[in-house]
């Protein structure tokens, strides 16, 4: 922030200017592919599935890689070293064969049979309301941290500015219910086309701000082997707090279980949560899923990049201090930036991460908007829902979950959004065994899926629940417990999931000697392999355009998408 702890007049005035930009885009991007009507999910929650390759990678790159990503990454690589912040590298990595080998034929099958979310997927393949209700609410509730923690972002980024101090209330927060508003405005009159058109904007600020900042910084602290050995002293120095080393330089003995587990199960819960299906379900065909998963590991070198920028802030002396005088790690990418360029390109980068915050934030709400109106109000409310009333609800449930999200980072401490959000990460990954395995067999019984999820989820509540933090003495202190029978720390959330695939293949294995039923499947193997351009899918399409009817099959032929 300024000198004299005011407010960074230039900054603030190149952010406010890029914010404006966006959100004018934002507004006018319901014309963008533009629709007879928004008044039905496929439009207003998926863009009309038609997005290609370079806007569902930038859509995707804006959804994946959020605001939170680039000021949690570099805070951690900042506060605590290679273990807690270097892992998300490789997990990008890993990320992408995953969804290669599997979301291919989730779009197929989606496409086929006009299904918007994962749970939709559920209750076609196995007939079961309550496996279909479990992944649904898990994404839901695994979803709203995720969203506080963008606004988080954007209050780093205001705060670094010099605006958030003071003890009114109103003057405290009025930007960032400026911002919420304008985010909740566009997202409620352009839907899923909004952050497509903006992710464009905020991809090309975070590539310039962050290319510039590895060619330029590293000469200004000294150069890289400066730099790492600064991280290295500043890794070994001892924390009074704990007694043990402020963190680690490189995963060290002991470490290696919890570096590989972090990376592998954040890598698999990514695309679990409803906004990355969201955005890969509303590409215009299954190939446009897979050169995706080519491309996006461009994203992931940018990544390693600002990753490392945790280290030259370490060089560079940065100490990112609150408005409350309070040291908070978060603020560290923010504070360099100030610190060390001028205060428009100071700007630029706060922009960038704001812009970044917006993208995301958009999806995310649509996606847990769309969840709930398809498999908790159609589903369990208003069997009859029209299309048009289904998007009705989306959009009003799309403002009510960002209210949630500014009222959770308003009320609570910020580091209660971390730590639910951590939560969220251990919880989506328990719906990994009914989505994915699903879509290469039914082998797996409905009920033996549904039990593993209910007892992972409490396993992997209760671990949470009883990791302390060190310093503050707080429950949900972190993610990593030891791994029972290894007696090593690992990601709690992969211990939960293989919880949950032993008691789901032992249960299946019981259930289906016992001949109990495993419900009826609306698919079949074709719809696998669909593609945009098949006449069946166009056929199917046409039938579940916008309407007034409610939803019907009354040709009652397996495979068929629903029809009027």
């Amino acid at each position: 922030m300024a000198a004299d702890g005011g407010i960074n007049g230039v900054a603030l005035g190149v952010l406010i200017a890029l914010f404006l930009l966006v959100s004018v885009a934002g507004f006018m991007a319901s014309r963008f592919q533009r629709a007879d009507s928004l008044e039905s999910l496929d439009e207003w929650g998926l863009g009309g599935r038609k997005f290609g390759t370079w806007i569902t990678w930038f859509l995707l790159g804006g959804d994946l890689y959020t605001a939170y990503t680039f000021v949690a990454v570099p805070a951690a690589m900042f506060a605590t070293g290679a273990v807690a912040g270097f892992f998300a590298v490789p997990y990008t990595i890993v990320l992408y064969p995953i969804i290669f080998i599997f979301m291919a034929r989730l779009w197929s099958v989606s496409h086929r049979h006009g299904y918007v979310t994962t749970a939709d997927f559920v209750r076609g393949r196995y007939d079961s309301r309550g496996l279909s209700l479990a992944v649904a609410v898990t994404g839901f509730v695994a979803t709203m941290p995720y969203i506080a923690l963008q606004l988080v972002g954007i209050q780093a980024v205001l705060e670094v500015a010099g605006v958030g101090g003071g003890d009114n209330i109103v003057a405290k927060d009025a930007p960032l219910f400026i911002a919420f508003a304008v985010l909740a405005a566009f997202t409620y009159s352009s839907g899923l086309r909004a952050p497509a058109v903006i992710a464009f904007v905020k991809d090309i600020l975070i590539y310039l701000v962050i290319i510039v900042a590895v060619i330029y910084l590293p000469g200004q602290v000294g150069g890289w082997d400066n730099i790492f050995g600064s991280a290295q002293e500043k890794m070994a120095t001892v924390n009074e707090a704990t007694g043990k080393p402020t963190g680690a330089f490189l995963p060290g003995v002991g470490a290696g279980w919890a570096y590989a587990t972090l990376a592998l199960g954040s890598a698999m819960a990514l695309f679990m949560y409803p906004h990355s299906i969201t955005a890969s379900l509303s590409s215009s065909s299954r190939n446009t899923i897979r050169r995706n998963a080519a491309i996006l590991p461009a994203y992931s070198f940018v990544l390693g990049l600002l990753a490392l920028l945790g280290w030259v802030a370490i060089a560079a002396g940065t100490t990112p201090i609150g408005l409350d005088g309070e040291p908070n790690a978060q603020l560290v990418i923010p504070q360099l930036f100030e610190d060390m360029f001028p205060a428009w390109f100071a700007g630029v980068a706060f922009a960038a991460i704001a812009i970044g915050a917006l993208v995301p934030a958009a999806i995310m709400s649509i996606a847990a908007a769309n969840t709930f109106s398809r498999n908790i109000y159609k589903e369990w409310l208003k069997p009859d829902a029209t299309p048009k009333q289904e998007a009705k609800v989306s959009k009003l449930m799309s403002l009510l979950v960002k209210a949630f999200a500014l009222v959770f980072v308003l009320t609570l401490d910020k580091q209660n959004a971390i730590n639910f959000q951590l939560l969220g990460g251990i919880w989506i990954l328990q719906t990994f065994p009914a989505v994915v395995f699903s879509l290469f067999t039914r082998w797996f019984h409905r009920w033996a899926l549904l039990a593993g999820w209910a007892v992972s989820m409490v396993y992997g509540t209760v671990e949470a629940y009883q990791v302390i933090n060190p310093v503050t003495g707080k429950h949900f202190g972190g993610s990593l417990g030891l791994i029972p029978g290894l007696d090593q720390m690992g990601y709690i959330a992969m211990t939960a999931f293989v919880i949950n695939l032993v008691i789901a293949v032992v249960l299946s294995a019981i259930f289906n000697a016992m001949k109990v039923s495993n419900g009826s499947d609306e698919t079949i193997p074709f719809d696998y392999f669909a593609d945009a351009d098949d006449p069946r899918v166009q056929k199917d399409l046409a039938e579940h355009g916008t309407h007034d009817e409610a939803y019907g099959d009354p040709d009652d032929i397996p495979g068929n998408a629903p029809a009027r």
